[in-house]
């Protein structure tokens, strides 16, 4: 099953229909909020949330574009990676 844990897993799971990939998909979604509980113990939970949040709205959009054939365009490359700076400056001003 190609994809991410999230949008691209459900997508995959055809509404948590077909047992593999929806197994697949909760699994990843569980791995995916223990690494956050994980990362805010030793962050705020604004910016843990909101890295967290960034890499796996990047990650979508990458997905689509690489995996489901989303189009891919110049203005869609620029704010993929203008939302991986903001979550680089989020986890830089973290405070920690």
């Amino acid at each position: 099953m190609p994809g991410s844990p999230g949008p691209g897993g459900v997508k995959y799971s055809e509404g948590f229909t077909r047992p593999v990939p929806s197994v697949l998909t909760g699994a990843g979604i569980v791995a995916s909020m223990l690494l956050l509980s994980y990362a805010a113990r030793s962050l705020p939970i604004g910016t843990a949330y909101g890295v967290w949040v960034g890499i796996g709205a990047a990650g979508a959009a990458v997905l689509g574009m690489v995996v489901l054939g989303e189009p891919v365009t110049a203005a869609r490359i620029f704010f993929v990676c203008l939302l991986l700076v903001a979550v680089v400056g989020l986890k830089a001003t973290g405070g920690h």
